[in-house]
């Protein structure tokens, strides 16, 4: 027999300023149920967070949980306020975690509980709201940006502990990443209502694409301009991300011509070409230099030229030193050794990880075009509501207040802001954060026609794979890694560097690893399609095998009479394993025909 659920929402209405942001939405989660919930940033998904806690009464509907169910919310800004000690946060509420379970945990993700809560970072801040929320063993888990503010290595614990988790979980992310490799079902959080498909986030735009075009097709059918107006954003980003497909063929070109100029790995030099026209595209030339603070060599001596246009990534654990090398490639630091020289046009812009410039009482209109009714786009004269509508604002938020945009859409807006000055060298900061997945879109979209030269520190690898040219990876040794690529081609040179040594070859010459080719040109593929081309056969053979073994089993003529419930979930998870398939198949066919093509 099924087990009921944790929790179920029933028709739940709720207004907000006049207007519903949620009408008779439902909701029902299963044990062991591991969730993604989608939304565009102003959705109502942190709403409805605190709805699924019951810190939110809805203003119709019902919400019950399951007898003595715990629920846990793992907030995205934690409030500090009032606690001595991070292990002082951890232990308050009305059921606390056991200290030493919370120790435990804390020591794994690497973080001291008794420091000082009003001095601790905002990634030490994350791990102790992490280790406390995962201690108390909720049966269902709420994560709203966990990944925030956390690095690459306890990214990839808590992808680990949430794979052993025996509870229910629904997460909030821009980390494309971290959701695939979880989640088993999606919610989309969509102009007041929620839709549900079991299928992990993987399915996702798929899923997406598929109800814009029946939504647009309706549409058209009603001949109701209005109606068909408003799909106006929808089909901007369904355009958005087909035009992003040919922009990432562009970046296969780009790291193609990078890596000819990387030499083996190890050598954490970049080849300087023997023309004079490769020097005269140059924008930043570091020779030599390092940097150390006490004993501790942060930077060891490397040289690197960056071209116009190069997409730097910079990646490596929390302490590792990306900001350092960021700083010293900007001159805001001195290098102890060697030189750092700009060419005389560099004009730069930086985005502060901080948003500190959106006060909240100014208005849109004063924050992107300072009070007026145009705004100065890269030297271009565009209308501030045109201009919002490039960044998916509705354009008659022009007058809004700053305090009533959530935290995405004033990451959004200060994007809208800094993109629109003049420069050919961008700085960004952990970008991704607070941005959801459209906007990560529209993002990836103005770096790659940007004219300049970019420099981006972030965690998320996705956004990495799907941007940068050039990856500066740092292990915390002091070493920089030189990678023609993105996140994943860092990653496999690094298998590469710690698997054993194999047998020498018949000459003695030991292996050389080297920076990983970018695929064929013919396939014109961007990374994660060449790795669906090559992983999605297996994926469709063991699903044949799970739904023949399926089919064997419904084929029993007394199962459904003697164990109905076994009968019922057979039939469930056949109907799964058919839809993925189809979706394999159709998705394979598609790549392949593009390779031979």
């Amino acid at each position: 027999m099924a087990e009921p659920p944790i929790l179920s929402l029933e028709g739940i209405g709720l207004q907000q300023g006049g207007r519903w942001l949620f009408s008779d939405l439902d909701l029902h989660i299963a044990p062991r149920d591991r969730i993604a919930l989608i939304g565009r940033n102003g959705a109502g998904k942190t709403t409805l967070f605190r709805t699924v806690m019951g810190e939110i009464e809805p203003d119709r509907g019902l919400r019950k949980v399951k007898p003595h169910a715990t629920i846990v919310l793992l907030d995205q800004e934690p409030d500090f306020t009032g606690f001595a000690t991070l292990m002082g946060f951890a232990l308050a509420g009305t059921s606390p975690p056991a200290e030493h379970a919370v120790e435990a945990i804390a020591g794994q993700l690497g973080i001291d509980m008794a420091t000082d809560a009003a001095t601790a970072s905002g990634g030490e801040r994350r791990r102790a709201a992490i280790a406390r929320a995962l201690a108390l063993e909720p049966d269902l888990l709420l994560m709203d940006e966990p990944t925030n503010h956390l690095d690459l290595a306890a990214i990839d614990w808590l992808e680990s502990w949430l794979d052993r988790y025996k509870g229910a979980f629904i997460v909030i992310s821009h980390d494309r990443t971290f959701l695939k490799r979880l989640t088993r079902a999606t919610l989309w959080l969509d102009r007041g209502g929620l839709r549900r498909k079991d299928v992990g986030f993987g399915g996702y735009e798929a899923w997406e694409e598929q109800v814009y075009a029946e939504e647009a097709r309706a549409a058209q059918k009603m001949d109701a301009k209005l109606k068909i107006e408003a799909h106006w954003l929808e089909r901007g980003v369904t355009a958005r991300r087909k035009r992003n497909m040919g922009r990432l063929e562009k970046l296969w070109d780009m790291r193609a011509a990078r890596a000819a100029m990387i030499n083996p790995a190890g050598t954490a030099k970049l080849k300087l070409a023997s023309d004079d026209d490769f020097k005269s595209k140059s924008v930043i030339v570091a020779e030599n230099i390092s940097k150390t603070y006490g004993t501790r060599e942060v930077i060891k001596p490397f040289s690197l030229r960056i071209q116009r246009r190069d997409r730097i990534g910079i990646v490596g654990a929390n302490g590792a030193g990306k900001t350092t090398l960021l700083k010293l490639l900007t001159r805001e630091i001195a290098p102890d050794s060697g030189s750092v020289t700009h060419a005389n046009t560099l004009s730069g812009v930086s985005i502060d990880q901080q948003r500190a410039l959106l006060e909240p009482g100014k208005t849109v209109r004063q924050i992107v075009a300072e009070g007026g009714d145009w705004v100065d786009v890269r030297g271009t004269r565009k209308h501030v509501q045109a201009y919002l509508k490039d960044f998916l604002f509705d354009p008659a938020l022009v007058d809004a207040k700053i305090g009533t945009f959530s935290g995405g859409e004033r990451s959004r807006l200060l994007l809208a802001r800094e993109f629109a000055r003049v420069s050919n060298l961008l700085v960004l900061d952990e970008p991704t954060n607070d941005l959801d997945l459209e906007t990560l879109d529209l993002l990836q979209e103005v770096i790659a026609d940007y004219e300049g030269t970019v420099l981006i520190v972030s965690h998320d690898r996705d956004f990495l794979d799907r941007t940068v040219t050039v990856t500066l990876g740092l292990d915390g040794s002091g070493k920089v890694d030189i990678v023609a690529g993105g996140y994943e081609e860092w990653e496999t040179q690094r298998r590469e560097q710690r698997a054993p040594a194999r047998s020498p070859a018949t000459d003695g010459a030991p292996a050389t690893a080297s920076p990983p080719p970018p695929p064929p040109p013919s396939t014109k593929l961007s990374y994660r399609d060449q790795r669906d081309y090559e992983l999605l056969p297996a994926r469709i053979a063991e699903l044949d095998e799970l739904i023949a073994k399926g089919e064997a089993a419904l084929a029993d003529p007394d199962l459904y009479r003697t164990d109905k419930a076994r009968f019922d979930r057979i039939s469930k998870s056949l109907d799964l394993a058919r839809e993925e398939k189809d979706a394999a198949e159709e998705r394979w066919l598609e790549l392949a025909e593009r390779v031979e093509g």
